[in-house]
């Protein structure tokens, strides 16, 4: 890794030096004053927003953009919180990193973890002009008063105040390149020669790939009725969809949905993979009879041409979605196809993905995954357990762990959501429904999935689907005998787009997605009314792209009139 920080700002000026502007532009800069000075070699570099993808002529711009829009003075607060140099650096990196809402910003109190972490000295965003400039500090109301009447000592006073300013910048840049192993390559010409030896580029997907040229992941898949039946139903109950479109599935596995889709009408189906199931894929195809629709490519969709001069497509299928719905980072591929092959006004299916939060008694787990190790055969091996709460847990609970009624604290509506959008923080409030005093150990996350003829999201009042334990799911497309259901003519009233859905919460049938648990380092005592209050933050690992770091802040009020607790901030990683 590399990162490169503009150099701290010099006032020496050598006579030797040279100089590339013209006389009259000299002139003009000595006609300048020191404020005037100070704010052209600081503030006048280009700028993003702290929390937009905006970028403003200016530091001063950026700032008075965020102050008017979003109602968050970064100046103001630094003040309010006492925040040195290195304390504003940390701000500004988490802000950046993190991209908490403004008003969540607002409610911090200056203790927060990050104000003593050194993870959020590095700069998030390299060569970020906010962790130069400190646009207020240059002067104090005292000595602005004192020079009014002594421009002399207001010019030594100001003096000062850079030279501390260019110190704390001098370490900052010695902390970064000793936290980042960089020796001295920070003071180095930018235009030095690259080293001849470079570290290879980080591989995250020939695992993942080949783990799924494995029989077993895909009879699990498939196995999971809830999730290939609605899929099934979907596709083979709309037939004025898929009739005469070609189609493109991403990450066809066994080809499962490009066959669904070609009996659904399909005049072609594209089906990729990128691992070596394609090849067994395209078997299958061919023993179904199917091999003049489908066509099978193996490949990233990202790196693949459609065959035989085809452009667009009509709806793209894809089963993308992994445990706590992120997993694995496949809907970056599926939003790459989208962006190049859908037609406007094409489908996507599924249409829309709902991740749902809810506070949870994870006892049953807790017990089989972190209390066993307190007791072992009367041996006290419980240092195997402090691990575990850095890591999220994927397992099934039953439908009465749920002590609050779930929010959702992410809409994917996929015609829309952009890649950038699947790291963000979310603020969640969860109101308890426990009958009595219980204690919470953990949190749970599943997600709720909708398809839509139309693609567009459903309505906020549409109920999912919740298939529960026993239910016959598939006697509509596969009635008795194996024989086909019987097509019906598909409905032109307005309920054509009524969804298709189902859940992977711990209301309906378990899938091979379980729910995904956080469990709580120190469990938090509720009652019937309580509010716990915090913000969601999700974003791809670091260290491997398709892998999910997850940060959850929370606060505990006992009834709405009370008092907050501290705040709690916990970390797990999904993988």
């Amino acid at each position: 890794m590399s990162v490169r920080l503009p150099p701290p700002m010099d006032l020496s000026t050598d006579e030797g030096d040279e100089r590339s502007d013209s006389e009259s532009s000299e002139s003009d800069d000595n006609d300048q004053s020191w404020d005037d000075w100070a704010s052209d070699s600081l503030i006048q570099v280009p700028c993003l927003s702290l929390f937009e993808e905006k970028k403003f002529p200016s530091v001063e711009e950026a700032l008075t953009y965020d102050r008017i829009t979003h109602g968050f003075d970064l100046n103001a607060t630094c003040l309010k919180l006492s925040l040195d140099f290195h304390g504003r650096i940390r701000l500004i990196n988490f802000i950046r990193k993190m991209k908490p809402s403004p008003d969540d910003v607002n409610l911090l109190n200056g203790h927060e973890y990050f104000f003593t972490s050194d993870e959020y000295l590095l700069p998030t965003l390299e060569d970020d002009p906010l962790l130069q400039v400190q646009l207020d500090d240059w002067s104090d109301d005292e000595e602005e008063d004192a020079a009014k009447t002594d421009p002399v000592r207001r010019i030594k006073t100001l003096e000062q105040k850079l030279a501390l300013a260019k110190q704390s910048l001098d370490e900052y840049r010695a902390f970064v390149a000793k936290k980042l192993d960089l020796g001295n390559s920070l003071d180095a010409p930018l235009q030095a020669e690259p080293s001849q030896t470079t570290a290879p580029d980080r591989d995250d997907d020939t695992h993942y790939f080949k783990s799924y040229a494995e029989n077993d992941i895909h009879a699990v898949m498939i196995q999971d009725k809830v999730r290939t039946s609605t899929y099934a139903h979907f596709i083979l109950t709309n037939p004025a969809l898929f009739r005469d479109a070609i189609v493109l599935d991403v990450g066809c596995g066994t080809s499962i949905l490009s066959l669904f889709a070609a009996r659904s009408g399909a005049k072609r189906v594209i089906a990729v993979d990128a691992s070596d199931v394609a090849e067994r894929a395209a078997r299958i195809v061919k023993a179904n009879g199917f091999e003049d629709i489908i066509t099978v490519i193996r490949g990233k969709v990202e790196d693949i041409a459609l065959p035989d001069d085809i452009k667009q497509v009509d709806v793209i299928i894809s089963e993308w979605m992994g445990y706590a719905l992120l997993y694995e980072s496949m809907l970056d591929s599926v939003l790459h196809a989208r962006d190049r092959f859908l037609r406007p006004g094409g489908v996507m299916a599924p249409s829309q993905c709902k991740m749902k939060f809810s506070l949870c008694d994870a006892t049953e787990v807790f017990k089989d995954r972190v209390g066993f190790w307190d007791d072992v055969y009367g041996f006290d091996l419980s240092t195997m357990a402090e691990d575990l709460y850095e890591d999220a847990i994927v397992d099934v609970v039953g439908p009465n762990t749920l002590l609050s009624e779930p929010c959702t604290i992410k809409d994917l509506v996929l015609s829309e959501i952009t890649p950038r959008q699947l790291d963000f923080s979310s603020s969640f409030t969860l109101v308890s429904t426990a009958e009595r005093r219980t204690k919470v150990n953990s949190f749970i996350l599943y997600f709720d999935t909708f398809f839509t003829v139309s693609g567009r999201p459903v309505s906020p009042e549409t109920d999912v689907k919740v298939v529960k334990e026993g239910e016959v799911i598939l006697a509509d497309i596969w009635p008795a005998g194996g024989k086909r259901a019987p097509q019906r003519r598909q409905s032109l009233s307005a309920d054509r787009d009524a969804a298709t859905s189902f859940s992977t919460g711990p209301q309906s049938m378990a899938t091979h997605w379980k729910q995904t648990l956080f469990l709580l380092r120190e469990p938090i005592s509720i009652s019937e009314g309580s509010i716990v209050h915090g913000t969601f933050h999700c974003r791809k690992s670091e260290e491997n792209s398709r892998e999910l770091d997850v940060e959850i802040h929370f606060s505990v009020k006992q009834d709405p009139e009370g008092p907050p607790s501290d705040l709690i901030v916990q970390m797990f990683k999904v993988r």
